[in-house]
């Protein structure tokens, strides 16, 4: 059993908070992971760190990026069982989100896992909702795999899959986004290795650092970036090296080659990005839910007054946004930062108050 608490060891994380107090040029760095957003406010990283040192959240929570259309399109859909993870539920969509839809007999149902949508589908027709990154896609795409070995063609994913990779090339290619180099997400990286962010330094001249959970990841990886910042050498660093490799998760790789190819995705608040989502391939099209049910999305975001679009971006923070803790709270979220437990917003109204 991994020992946690040698990586939350008090005087190591002294001794690298004390050397970071020194760093005066000011710099900012992308968290991309929502998890990483969810680490950060717990263990209190920011107030540990100097006012030259801004971390800043990115587009790395799932139902963040989830576009409303795919709400509005998934409240049209009758006489199917509609299967979701939890975060989904209360997302707003252009009129009402699912769990306002359930409430007037939309047939929903959240779920723990896909297997469990693929067990509900043996008495009647069931869509999974498939969002998430590159850790969430493979166990996806294996139960496509068991669906169609099954012949269970009760059992389709809507797929709304989205790449780190390509969202940061996007990022990155905007005029207006000034970053010093970002913290890469863990979780993502076992799948697809600390290789897949070579683009960083190569094309734009950024580094980043591959890192875990724990605060010594954070704080280390952190450091690491001052380094090259500060020696004007950006690479690739692969901090949690203890779980993540270069080149990924090779039978991870397999099965999503075997049931997706890579196509264009629409970002909540971003639009479409070029090569950032998955879609399901033509030889299992039937377990294909736009194509079954005839789902297609549209880039048209409600006006509310919410700037997820910008936090999301990494343009503001979240107190910045005139509805944060004001109109918009985790009850009453406006937009989809707040709903998610690793939404930007939710993290700064629990943590960073």
């Amino acid at each position: 059993m991994l020992n946690n608490k040698k990586f939350r060891d008090p005087a190591l994380i002294k001794k690298i908070v004390d050397d970071l107090n020194n760093w005066k040029k000011p710099i900012k760095i992308m968290e991309v992971c929502g998890s990483h957003t969810m680490a950060i406010g717990h263990w209190g990283i920011r107030k540990l760190l100097p006012p030259s040192i801004q971390l800043i959240s990115g587009p790395g929570c799932p139902v963040c990026v989830t576009p409303s259309s795919l709400i509005d399109e998934l409240i049209k859909l009758k006489g199917v069982t509609i299967a979701t993870f939890g975060d989904l539920i209360r997302v707003p969509g252009k009129e009402e989100t699912l769990e306002q839809a359930r409430a007037k007999g939309l047939d929903i149902k959240l779920i723990y896992s896909p297997l469990e949508a693929l067990k509900l589908a043996e008495k009647k027709q069931v869509v999974f909702v498939g969002i998430g990154f590159e850790t969430t896609i493979p166990g996806i795409a294996q139960t496509i795999f068991l669906a169609a070995k099954q012949k269970q063609f009760n059992f389709s994913v809507f797929p709304a899959f989205k790449l780190v990779p390509p969202a940061l090339d996007a990022l990155l290619s905007t005029e207006d986004i000034e970053l010093d180099g970002f913290l890469l997400p863990g979780h993502v990286s076992v799948i697809i290795g600390s290789e897949s962010y070579d683009l960083l330094p190569e094309k734009f001249g950024i580094g980043g650092v591959v890192t875990g959970f724990e605060p010594l990841d954070i704080l280390r990886a952190v450091k690491l970036l001052t380094n090259q910042i500060s020696k004007d050498n950006p690479q690739i660093i692969n901090e949690y090296n203890r779980v993540v490799d270069s080149s990924g998760n090779k039978i991870a790789k397999q099965i999503i080659e075997e049931i997706l190819q890579v196509e264009d995705a629409l970002w909540r608040g971003i639009g479409w990005i070029p090569d950032s989502g998955m879609g399901i391939k033509e030889k299992y099209a039937e377990f294909d839910a736009a194509k079954k049910y005839n789902i297609t999305l549209k880039d048209e975001e409600g006006n509310t007054g919410c700037r997820c679009a910008d936090v999301l971006k990494g343009k503001i923070i979240p107190p910045e946004c005139p509805l944060f803790e004001k109109v918009c709270t985790p009850a009453h979220p406006i937009g989809p930062c707040m709903v998610s437990s690793e939404g930007s917003c939710a993290a700064y109204y629990k943590y960073e108050r």
